[in-house]
């Protein structure tokens, strides 16, 4: 039996524009520039689907170099039995280097399709089980005010998590924190994220100042690659410091845990090249005892599907970022994880991820097939 056998893959690049552009302190973003994976077996009950959503100033790809690299991926697939996992997994690191983003597409579309084949949800296949997961609200960077307002109107419509984008001017970013802590009553819990947005010493500045507020953690406070820093802001920080940028995949967590460079750690699919890689990042937290989130770009609940499906597999993920689809103008999915009381995401136990993109969606686009 062929059945299982790789046929054909299909490349869309997309464009959804988010409700409001959304500030970091790398970049300004108002649109999804993503591209879905789809793979198709011989039999065509066996198909998979995938998302890449770059970030060109973190994960150095774009769009257009996610479909140029991405075809020759496919190439390198054709004709591979899905049930192989781990030489279609390894087909994705030997065929080019790096390009993890677009790499954890490609996994997504082969983990669904194998979910299937055993005729499990994704989550089952992993050794998870179903539970509700309950998402921060992420507010980019603007003026106290603006910022104190959206905080209101989320709290409003049920979230308790909210996440704060800082990084610009540290007198700023300490009144932007007290303003909103002020504005919300006690139970609702604050995280905040710099995106690399401070030196050492602005950080522990800041971090002094607002430890007062009652901060979860804060996320990568200093340049990714300057991990003497991180390291620095982490032993003279109250807040728990969380890397993020600085790590992609198993081998940064085992030099951040070596150097005592942070006290947690932020997945995300995109960095670390899909959920077998993400999985090593978990082994590492679970023996080091290292509490995770789980975190995304800018993805569709495509991509936020596979994601939940890897958040429900281990107790060691403890934190839930995985707002992106609520920012989207757009939703082209059926079916996958599902969003209700505004934060809380839900999962079925349908086979694999358990969603299908919208045909209709699909003629507006164009795309890359490779047979």
């Amino acid at each position: 039996m062929n059945s299982d056998r790789i046929k054909k893959i299909t490349l869309y690049p997309f464009d959804i524009r988010l409700n409001d552009p959304f500030v970091i302190s790398l970049e300004t973003i108002t649109h999804a520039h993503n591209v879905l994976v789809h793979i198709q077996c011989e039999d065509p009950l066996l198909n998979g689907w995938g998302e890449a959503s770059p970030y060109q100033t973190i994960l150095g790809e774009t769009q257009a170099t996610q479909l140029l690299t991405g075809t020759l991926i496919a190439k390198s697939l054709i004709g591979i039995s899905v049930t192989d996992l781990t030489t279609c997994i390894g087909k994705l690191n030997t065929t080019i280097a790096f390009n993890r983003c677009i790499k954890s597409a490609f996994e997504m579309a082969l983990q669904d399709i194998y979910a299937k084949i055993q005729e499990k949800p994704l989550y089952k296949v992993l050794g998870g089980q179903a539970k509700v997961l309950k998402t921060d609200m992420t507010i980019g960077i603007g003026s106290p005010e603006s910022m104190v307002e959206s905080a209101c109107l989320f709290v409003e419509k049920g979230f308790t998590e909210i996440k704060l984008k800082l990084g610009k001017d540290p007198l700023e970013d300490i009144s932007r924190v007290e303003k909103i802590r002020s504005a919300l009553e006690p139970h609702i819990k604050l995280r905040i994220d710099a995106n690399q947005g401070w030196n050492a010493d602005d950080a522990i500045s800041v971090l002094k100042e607002i430890a007062q507020y009652s901060i979860e953690h804060c996320e990568q406070p200093v340049s990714a690659r300057d991990i003497q820093a991180l390291k620095k802001v982490h032993e003279q920080s109250r807040i728990p410091i969380m890397a993020d940028e600085s790590l992609f995949d198993s081998n940064d967590a085992l030099a951040l845990i070596t150097l005592n460079a942070c006290s947690q750690f932020n997945i995300k699919l995109g960095k670390s090249g899909g959920i077998q890689e993400a999985l090593k990042i978990l082994h590492l937290a679970v023996l080091h005892g290292l509490p995770c989130q789980v975190g995304c770009f800018s993805e569709s609940r495509i991509g936020i599907t596979a994601l939940a499906h890897l958040a429900v597999s281990s107790d060691q993920i403890v934190y839930f970022d995985m707002d992106s689809p609520l920012m989207l103008s757009e939703d082209p999915v059926i079916g996958g994880a599902l969003y209700k009381l505004s934060n809380e995401i839900h999962l079925d136990d349908s086979p694999g991820l358990g969603l299908q993109v919208d045909s209709t969606f699909l003629k507006t686009l164009t795309k890359i097939e490779v047979d």
